[in-house]
């Protein structure tokens, strides 16, 4: 599936499970929709001189630009033009200068657009007009937003907004917040984008001012950030809006932008017929208004489809097109992303050569015009363009590369909604993922775990919107020396083509008419100089020097070009354990599973079984069924997941005598618990303490066995109250149990504080939480999948905190909190896992060293055995959390004793949290149902 990249225009396409990776077109609306630079807005109010001969002029010159005939009107504006310079008046002059360059601006002529918007400017301020001064900066703006020069183009934009804004003019302001957007969204600061669209709809749709076209503009461009961020059926939605406004007020050029961006949406999900069919008649309109720069635009997304229709010709033949286009009108950002496109056409037909030196030239021009996500992407195209040459190091050097850069869009991403940062992750996970499968292949172990804690953090960001990180995480995933070296030598060639890259542009952007003879003859030699960097970098890949720093890399990964300093870390801490640990990653990938084992005494350990994702996903789902039904047979899928996860590393956990596995699950593995795997003999918990972790580089390890325990034990033991969460009406009711529990706690630590039902509530215990090491609360919580606002802890009077409350909770003296009665997974379908790791994480966020919660509907009976023993162990002192849990639940294992009716208590129907399920076969409490629902996260030893 395609995971398009959407900024301003041009995209690259990154595909998962790495058959190609491709590029194409995501249009927006260019600035003209709701900028000045039409004659019938900004220039209406001006002062038009009343000789009758520039009246025909000016009507006649105004006709032929609706007419899209804007040479024509060229012609009789330069007519008009002479008649005011002839009559001295200036406001004409500058009012036709303007129109001029408006023509330019249509044709895509954009040096020619900025020399008359130029003499324009400077009439305008001659005269002191400020209205007509905000207009032309505000147009400027547009034409070097359209060539990719976006620093420029948002200088020139916040210029005019200041002036509209000090003059009152709302219109224009709605105009200029709209194309600031623009920029935000090619400089990948999707909030701030979002945010100026939103500002300039409220302004458009305002009664005094309802700005159809504006409207429209806005509307299709809050499409291209829902696109951008993966949520295609929002985008589509905004862009059907947009179209219908279009086409009732007969935009045309609004109508072709907005069918090539419905056409992408189909491209999108691989509907290539309709998507032709949509991008031919973008096509059809945008040649009609001489829209050159959206033709382009379409074009490169149609030689897209073709290439994926297999019609490599007609794929080059259109994308070259697209790129003489671009190249004429000095779009350097659409420039640089056909020659990514064109590279992965050649990449297609084996061509390799020449895609390298096409998505060089292409990373080379996204790199001067600073477009962040076009360089991700195109550094991850070079990648697999690398890895299909088996040149693996270097792949993963340009893969690094690409984490990295992603990395950075990441860190400004904090404002938008949870759900939209899952989405961007969904779209970049890949990226990392492919790095980690690579470095897997090259058994540099310890660096795909580096890359798969990015990878667990990005999740629990987009799960509550923010993240603590650390220093590790904010810079990425670590370069070796040798990569290092590389990073030098390719970054000093690429600033030098860089560097003359933007001389050239500069003097491009002089008219040809206009240049000395001293420019021309340095346009030559810059253009000479380019072709032979060029060179320089199609021989760079196969330099010695590169070779020679690739074998050095290749020898030596295994053993001292390890980061050294993390890997040192990471065993030292797990050797200061007072049990002996292990690092437990798993990896899903498509095709297997990938598990990473780092101990204390050698370098990380790779193992590989193979088995699909799909079949993985299906033991997992049957797994967690059989564990929620206290009469199945939970055995036979605990020891099938148990011979995929735990058989092949089974002598090397021997070899380090393991006694505590530090577990950090990937995907749905989070939903269930490989306590309960089953060796044949025995469940893996009568083996090992397990300890779930978010991700090592987030976690301490060290030992914190509770010196003298403080508890605070709440419980809802009465009464009944009914919630709304998503569609759902669930009725939470009393823990009969949980009571009991807690008394039993209390006499067991005598000094135990007790809170019951109305003496529960937020107000009473909130504020008391942090003089407790033990915080233990026997009621109902819910973790709701990709909805965290959803996700709540029931008090006894009803109130419910959510976990984003939980953000402001501050609890750094507290050791554990217990969630005795929860449930993650709310709405019957199992997502990636989130939620559960997620709570636990947000705890570790508050200061709490360490969590347990369930991972199902758990017996009421059956939790208070558990927890009664729980806590007799914890009492004895110098044992660790998850050592008294582990001692706890093969407690229940080994009991004999069955549930009374009491103990099972009374049904509650649509309650999916802490259950009192009647069995029919086996009350027995070492059934798993009962004991292996409770994991501990954080840092349990």
């Amino acid at each position: 599936m395609r995971s398009p990249f959407l900024i301003l225009t041009l995209i690259s396409i990154i595909l998962a499970g790495f058959p190609k990776l491709s590029s194409a077109v995501e249009d927006v609306v260019s600035p003209e929709p709701v900028e000045d630079s039409t004659i019938l807005d900004d220039a209406d109010d001006s002062q038009i001189n009343p000789a009758r001969q520039a009246e025909q002029l000016l009507q006649i010159g105004e006709q032929q630009f609706a007419n899209r005939q804007y040479q024509e009107a060229i012609n009789t504006f330069n007519k008009l033009r002479e008649i005011y310079q002839k009559i001295g008046n200036k406001e004409g002059e500058a009012i036709t200068v303007f129109r001029i360059g408006s023509c330019y601006d249509r044709l895509g002529e954009f040096r020619q657009a900025l020399n008359y918007y130029q003499q324009a400017l400077n009439l305008r301020r001659e005269i002191g007009d400020r209205s007509g001064e905000g207009s032309i900066l505000n147009s400027i703006g547009g034409v070097y937003l359209q060539q990719g020069n976006y620093q420029q183009a948002l200088e020139f934009y916040q210029r005019t907004l200041q002036i509209r804004r000090e003059i009152g003019d709302k219109l224009g302001e709605g105009r200029t917040l709209n194309n600031m957007g623009l920029i935000y969204e090619a400089l990948a600061d999707y909030p701030r984008a979002l945010a100026n669209y939103q500002q300039a709809l409220v302004i458009f749709q305002t009664p005094e001012i309802r700005n159809r076209q504006g409207e429209a503009a806005i509307l299709n461009n809050i499409g291209l950030i829902y696109n951008q961020l993966g949520q295609s059926s929002q985008a589509l939605t905004f862009y059907q809006k947009a179209l219908a406004i279009r086409q009732e007020i007969d935009d045309k050029s609004g109508v072709g932008t907005t069918l090539h961006n419905i056409g992408y949406i189909y491209d999108q999900q691989q509907k290539y017929t309709q998507a032709l069919e949509y991008y031919q008649q973008a096509l059809q309109v945008r040649k009609e208004v001489s829209d050159r720069s959206g033709e382009a635009l379409t074009l490169n997304n149609m030689g897209l489809v073709y290439d994926n229709l297999g019609k490599y010709s007609l794929a080059l033949a259109n994308l070259q097109k697209a790129l003489g286009i671009f190249q004429e009108i000095g779009d350097r950002t659409n420039e640089g992303n056909t020659l990514d496109s064109i590279g992965t056409i050649y990449k297609n037909q084996r061509q390799y050569q020449q895609s390298f030196d096409s998505y060089q030239q292409a990373l080379t021009i996204i790199k001067e015009v600073g477009n962040r996500n076009f360089e991700r992407t195109t550094l991850s195209n070079i990648a697999q363009l690398l890895e299909i040459q088996k040149k693996p190091e270097l792949a993963i050097f340009f893969y690094k590369q690409a984490v990295n850069v992603t990395e950075s869009i990441r860190s400004g991403l904090s404002k938008l909604s949870s759900e939209q940062q899952r989405s961007y992750t969904a779209k970049v996970a890949d990226i990392y993922r492919s790095l980690a499968d690579l470095l897997l292949q090259q058994d540099r172990v310890l660096e795909a775990q580096q890359v798969l804690d990015l990878l667990k953090v990005q999740e629990l960001e987009d799960y509550f919107k923010k993240i603590r990180g650390n220093e590790q995480n904010a810079q990425g995933v670590d370069l070796l020396p040798q990569e290092q070296k590389v990073q030098t030598d390719y970054l000093a060639l690429q600033n030098k083509a860089i560097e003359l890259g933007k001389e050239l542009s500069k003097l491009q952007k002089i008219p040809e008419a206009n240049r000395t003879p001293e420019q021309q003859k340095r346009i030559a030699d810059l253009i000479q100089i380019q072709q032979q960097i060029r060179a320089e970098f199609n021989n760079f890949i196969n330099s010695p020097a590169v070779i020679a720093l690739t074998q050095k890399l290749n020898q030596t990964t295994s053993g001292e070009n390890l980061n050294l300093r993390t890997l040192n870390k990471l065993q030292a801490q797990l050797k200061q354990l007072s049990e002996n640990a292990v690092l437990l990653y798993p990896l899903i990938l498509e095709d297997r599973l990938e598990l990473v084992l780092v101990t204390s005494y050698s370098p990380p350990i790779r193992r590989t079984v193979n088995i699909k994702r799909q079949e993985l996903n299906r033991l997992i789902v049957e797994f967690r069924l059989a564990l929620q039904q206290a009469n199945a047979d939970a055995k036979t899928p605990a020891n099938q997941l148990y011979n995929l996860l735990i058989k092949p590393i089974e002598n090397d956990l021997n070899q380090a005598q393991t006694q505590t596995i530090i577990y950090a699950p990937d995907g749905q593995l989070r939903y269930i618990p490989i306590a309960a795997l089953y060796d044949g003999k025995q469940w893996l918990i009568e083996r090992f303490s397990i300890n779930n972790i978010t991700s090592a580089s987030l976690t301490d390890f060290n030992s914190r066995n509770i010196p003298q325990l403080r508890i605070l034990a709440a419980a809802f033991t009465q009464g009944s109250y009914n919630f709304t969460i998503g569609s759902r009406q669930l009725t939470f009711a009393g823990l009969p149990f949980a009571g009991r529990e807690v008394e039993n706690l209390a006499a067991i630590i005598p000094s135990t504080t007790k809170l019951i039902d109305r003496d529960f509530t937020p107000p009473s215990t909130i504020p008391k939480l942090n003089e407790y090491n033990i915080i233990h609360l026997a009621t109902h919580a819910a973790f709701v999948i990709g909805q965290p606002q959803d996700s709540f802890i029931l008090f006894g009077d009803g109130s419910r905190v959510t976990l984003r409350d939980v953000e402001t909770w501050s609890l750094p003296n507290v050791e554990l909190v217990v969630l005795s009665a929860c449930e993650t997974g709310i709405g019957g379908q199992l997502g990636n896992g989130e939620e559960i790791l997620g709570f636990g994480y947000q705890m570790q966020l508050t200061g709490a060293k360490a969590t347990i919660a369930s991972l199902w509907s758990v017996s009421d009976g059956g939790t208070q055995v558990l927890m009664d023993t729980f806590y007799t162990e914890l009492r004895k002192g110098n044992i660790s959390k998850a050592e008294a849990l582990r001692r706890a639940q093969i407690a229940l294992i080994n009991s004999k004793t069955s549930l009374t009716t009491a103990q099972r208590g009374r049904i509650v129907t649509a309650q999916p949290t802490r259950s009192s399920l009647a069995a029919t076969v086996s009350d027995r409490l070492n059934h798993p149902y009962y004991w292996a629902a409770f994991v501990l996260i954080g840092n349990g030893l």
